[in-house]
């Protein structure tokens, strides 16, 4: 079914795609082959505007490069892309396009690495990651440089453009050919041929001033996460591949051969219903490649809350993604495991991807239960299906059940002697018995009368819920109070138990598998503290004299920490945030949408972090938590609200909000044990590909 979302004619396109390099030899000898899918690609997006978009002929530039049999090509030169014309046609469509209007680029074609133009900026790789011209195997050619990149994107930004890049492109890290039957659109060497440096687009002193105003306005300026620009918010990135992954090309119909991100970002984009999330395509586009191209991980950045193609924002609701799926054994490969943390039996409930919000009672497809556990990825066995549509890779999964009483949390209801008669304190916990079963099942149960329990619920003399721990001690920052005679207070009671004990699962994750090769590896450092910060500025960092142990800090302060990867492989490396208010958040380091960084062997950087504490705190901890991981995932759907603020369930993401509108359906027909089922693969080992460290903060507000 043709997607007619945002059918508009105010948007504006670029198109460029290289399939023909000619020549492609440079003067060392390496050669940029030519490719089967770029052109191809950028037909099929311009299929796609026209038909799906209603965007008009004369708003779209085009730039192709085809080659035919005896060498030659198709386009007269106006039309070939080289770095003379790419940079015109940028020009154009930022005259073109009126404040306001969207702008839509996409590059199909090789990306390559150069020494760069700004040495005193780029350190310390001192490389520019450039898009590659058709007729780069002439020394007189030009590359396009990502300092060049940033200083038209910033044009266009400025201009009030809403902008979205596309590049379907290596970087130039990886190998010069493509395992069988794919093709890789990138190099593995820096190209050091003398080429004109004066640029078309900007002097070097604007390049440089851009490019350094970009990196002022990101938190973490030493390393990039595309490898391709700065972090701003003033623009949506999707690029292919990470800086040290390839972006590979492929014949998905046996005979022709596209693009892998070209090929999946316009199926996704043709299946998208309204007030889908520019986070929530990139989602989807992950488990698709991921299905197929393990080692090929799409990246997003900037303003991932924008709905596609609008102005419009909207608050994305996290979920596992579902990358891979084998009808044969009725499994679905899941991009979540023990890191998360969840254990061998854990269930999940499957929705669509084109569902906005995964708690519509009516768009649940089926509940699955893990049968094979992994570090970041899970196979699960479906057990029962609701609706006959098929899963299928990029659908997403939310949690219903962690696995493991280890995950799981009791309860003890603790009537009151003391009590005044007035109070029926009989009935309200009966009313909070009855809640469990249907709101708790699956993280919270009833403890019986000879177990330690780890929660005890009862009245005070103010007709109020209470949750204490273990030792019947009051829990802290538990906002508002809930009174017995409020018909909802069983439902949030529970609701709050469900996530303090999602919390506490997270807090006490440790790997305690002591031969695993990333044990101890994951090495935190604490540098010290400063007052007054900005990226960029030279360090005058005060350390802490204490032994090792960290002083209370003030409110305003940064705490610098530097982070090594000492493990024999790199590590994607998280950062979440628990904080006294009994929320979980994931620490974006680069001041925007990025959410986790790739650590080669023996690399370190330090991160700044900024301290603070939630409103109408005066002395609280904070604990922050890094996680390190071989493979890929995302640690968002772990996210905690407040506890301490009104209607603070309404805004929980995951695995509460699901269980408070979907477990009376689900649960009640899941409650018998999972059947263990032959494996067609051989037994993961979880622990050997994950790791985590912590450091905990006292916090003052003066």
């Amino acid at each position: 079914m043709t997607n007619q979302i945002g059918r508009h004619s105010n948007l504006y396109a670029l198109l460029v795609g290289i399939s023909c390099y000619l020549p492609n030899q440079l003067p060392g000898g390496n050669t940029y082959q030519n490719l089967s899918g770029s052109v191809r690609d950028i037909a099929q997006v311009e299929e796609f505007l026209k038909g799906s978009r209603g965007v008009p002929t004369e708003h779209i530039l085009k730039l192709t490069a085809t080659g035919t049999a005896t060498g030659r090509l198709y386009e007269p030169p106006t039309r070939l892309p080289t770095y003379e014309n790419i940079v015109a046609a940028f020009r154009q469509l930022i005259q073109m396009a009126q404040p306001g209007e969207h702008v839509y680029i996409h590059y199909s074609g090789h990306g390559g690495r150069v020494r760069t133009l700004l040495p005193d900026l780029k350190v310390p790789n001192g490389i520019d990651e450039v898009l590659v011209p058709f007729n780069i195997g002439s020394p007189s050619a030009r590359y396009l440089r990502d300092i060049e990149l940033a200083c038209l994107l910033q044009e266009m930004i400025k201009k009030d453009l809403l902008v979205t890049l596309v590049l379907d492109c290596c970087h130039a890290g990886g190998a010069t050919r493509g395992e069988r039957d794919l093709a890789v659109r990138g190099l593995g060497f820096v190209d050091t041929t003398p080429r004109p440096t004066e640029s078309r687009v900007a002097s070097q002193e604007d390049l440089a001033r851009t490019w350094l105003h970009l990196q002022t306005n990101s938190i973490l300026a030493t390393t990039r996460s595309s490898g391709w620009l700065p972090r701003s918010r003033g623009y949506i990135l999707l690029a292919a591949c990470l800086s040290y992954e390839k972006a590979y090309e492929y014949a998905f119909d046996g005979k022709q051969k596209n693009g892998v991100l070209t090929y999946w970002l316009l199926k996704c984009l043709q299946q998208i219903r309204p007030g889908f999330t520019y986070k929530q395509l990139h989602d989807t586009l992950v488990a698709k490649v991921h299905g197929q191209f393990a080692r090929q991980t799409p990246q997003l950045e900037g303003d991932a809350n924008r709905i596609v193609f609008t102005s419009e924002h909207a608050q994305s609701r996290y979920a596992v993604a579902v990358t891979r799926t084998d009808t044969t054994t009725k499994r679905v490969l899941i991009n979540a495991g023990q890191v998360h943390p969840i254990a061998k039996g854990a269930k999940f409930t499957i929705f669509p991807s084109s569902i906005i919000n995964p708690t519509e009672d009516a768009a649940e497809l089926a509940v699955a239960s893990i049968t094979q556990l992994g570090a970041t990825d899970s196979w699960a066995t479906i057990d029962q299906s609701f609706q006959d549509n098929p899963i299928e890779g990029g659908m997403r999964a939310v949690l219903l059940d962690p696995g493991s009483d280890t995950l799981r949390s009791t309860l003890r209801l603790s009537p009151q002697d003391a009590l005044l008669s007035t109070i029926d304190q009989h009935t309200a916990l009966q009313r909070l018995e009855a809640a469990l079963q249907s709101e708790g099942l699956g993280f919270v149960w009833l403890a019986n009368d000879y177990s330690q329990a780890d929660y005890q619920v009862t009245i005070n003399t103010n007709s109020e819920y209470i949750i204490g721990d273990s030792s019947g001690q009051i829990i802290p920052n538990l906002r508002p109070a809930l009174h017995i005679v409020d018909s909802t207070a069983p439902a949030q009671v529970i609701q709050r138990l469900v996530h303090l004990t999602m919390y506490r699962n997270v807090e006490s994750l440790r790997n305690t598998d002591f031969q695993s090769p990333l044990a101890d590896k994951l090495v935190i450092e604490v540098l010290g503290r400063q007052r007054d910060y900005t990226p960029m500025d030279p360090l005058q960092l005060q350390p802490f004299n204490t032994q090792g142990r960290i002083p209370p800090l003030e409110v305003g302060e940064w705490l610098f920490l530097r982070i090594t990867n000492n493990a024999p492989s790199a590590l994607n490396i998280a950062v979440l945030n628990l904080g006294p208010d009994w929320s979980i958040s994931q620490v974006p380091l680069f001041g925007g949408d990025i959410y986790f960084v790739s650590f080669d062997p023996g690399q370190h950087h330090v991160i700044p972090l900024l301290v603070d504490l939630p409103r109408g705190y005066r002395l609280a901890k904070q604990v922050i938590k890094i996680f390190g991981t071989i493979g890929t995932t995302s640690f968002r759907w772990l996210e905690l609200p407040a506890l301490d603020q009104p209607l603070a369930m309404a805004r929980t993401r995951g695995a509460v909000e699901v269980l408070t509108n979907v477990v009376r359906k689900v649960w009640l027909t899941m409650n018998e044990p999972t059947s263990d089922t032959h494996e067609l693969y051989p037994a993961a080992h979880p622990s050997k590909e994950w790791v985590t460290a912590q450091i905990e903060v006292l916090v003052r507000r003066s």
